[in-house]
């Protein structure tokens, strides 16, 4: 009898909090945000009744990506708030997703009640003072929530204080754009702001303004900062965190590129679609990283990833052309045209996808890529052996190479 044994360090997660209030509380605030999410599209439904379709935020083909980044967000921060109540980074996915529908749902009262039917809803124009400025606390919440992650602490005592500036620079920001005169932004522009106080003109009231609000606008590069420093230190599970928060932010890079490209081609429909897509990961990226699910098949999704995504541009392009172009020339055989080309796409596919698949681990997972051909050698070598010792030997090294654990033991049990 033959039996291996491994074993790994893993550092102990935050403490589960007994009860269950804290899943419960969770997942009501999930119902409220969902039920936010329905709200806005009640108001768009009044606006193009008022005859204001220019005004409709979600029941359009930008309004998709927004609601998919709702949901993505609130989620992921769901799961975590129930499973790791004493974890912070879920309760605040859950704040920045309420946040974000709430600003929806005061921007669509306030929209009907002041520019569509004005005067049909009370205080609209309050309502509009946090409508024009709610978006000033989602960069401190992102920002918090990639500054606690994974572990759910700071990464040193270093950062206490700007944590604190991090949490007071949103606070005085959205002040001074509450009660600043001339303050409002499109599309009320036009309406007074009901909170303004005259009085705030002096020489420091456009200083306090810049301040809090280079200090909002740097909260997510400096915890992408505190993120890398804190990647570099890491070591074993807290480093494969850390990977998959990687991925994430890296796709939100992406996200903020293609917006610049959207911008200045002034295609609003890529530039919603990219951001809203690329955006909805973090939190999914974050969610994996703190309940280390899946942890170790980073390398493996990127592969699968990359060659879906080879084999569905070169077969699809295929495809494409194929239909095309003799379509083209045929003309009345067209249809036949597209069931070959359905045939070959069908035959090709398995073929394809193992060869492209072939290329990308070897590339991009090869650390798997490896392993598969160490088993393999391993395999072929222990139908040809004989000597026991020679063959615990390669056991040991196989297991060593492949799986790389902290310790591997074997124990030989002979027979009576």
């Amino acid at each position: 009898m033959t039996m291996v044994s491994t074993s790994a360090r893993r550092p102990e997660g935050p403490r589960r909090v007994r009860g269950r209030w804290p899943g419960t509380l969770a997942w009501a605030l999930w119902g409220l945000a969902m039920a936010g999410v329905a709200g806005i599209a009640w108001f768009d439904h009044l606006l193009r009744q008022a005859g204001r379709t220019e005004l409709v935020q979600l029941l359009t083909a930008s309004g998709v990506p927004y609601a998919l980044t709702v949901l993505s967000g609130t989620t992921a921060g769901a799961v975590l708030a129930s499973r790791r109540p004493r974890h912070p980074v879920g309760w605040l996915l859950l704040a920045l997703g309420i946040t974000v529908v709430a600003s929806g749902v005061t921007d669509g009262y306030a929209r009907y009640g002041l520019l569509a039917r004005p005067g049909s809803l009370p205080s609209a124009g309050y309502v509009a003072v946090y409508a024009d400025h709610s978006f000033i606390p989602w960069p401190a919440l992102l920002g918090f929530v990639l500054l606690l992650t994974p572990t759910g602490a700071l990464p040193s005592r270093a950062w206490r204080w700007w944590a604190w500036v991090a949490a007071a620079g949103p606070a005085l920001f959205m002040a001074w754009r509450s009660f600043v005169p001339g303050s409002f932004g499109t599309p009320y522009r036009s309406v007074p702001n009901p909170l303004a106080i005259p009085a705030l003109t002096g020489w420091w009231v456009p200083v306090v303004g810049a301040v809090a609000g280079a200090t909002t606008v740097l909260a997510i590069p400096v915890a992408a900062v505190a993120l890398m420093l804190r990647f570099r230190r890491a070591r074993g599970a807290e480093r494969q965190q850390l990977r998959w928060v990687a991925l994430a932010a890296g796709l939100a890079a992406l996200a903020v590129a293609v917006t610049v490209a959207g911008a200045a081609t002034s295609n609003a429909a890529v530039r919603d679609w990219s951001t809203g897509t690329c955006v909805a990961l973090v939190p999914l990226g974050v969610a994996a990283a703190v309940l280390r699910y899946r942890l170790y098949d980073l390398d493996r999704i990127i592969s699968r990833t990359l060659a879906y995504g080879v084999l569905t541009v070169l077969l699809g392009g295929g495809y494409a052309a194929v239909v095309l172009g003799l379509g083209q020339r045929l003309g009345r055989n067209h249809s036949l045209v597209v069931a070959a080309a359905t045939l070959a796409l069908a035959a090709l596919f398995q073929p394809a996808r193992r060869r492209v698949q072939g290329l990308v681990d070897r590339r991009f997972d090869r650390r798997r890529y490896d392993a598969a051909r160490t088993i393999d050698a391993f395999s072929a070598r222990l139908r040809q052996q004989v000597d026991l010792d020679a063959l615990r030997a390669d056991l040991l090294a196989v297991v060593e190479q492949t799986m790389q654990p902290t310790r591997a033991s074997l124990w030989l049990r002979r027979q009576p």
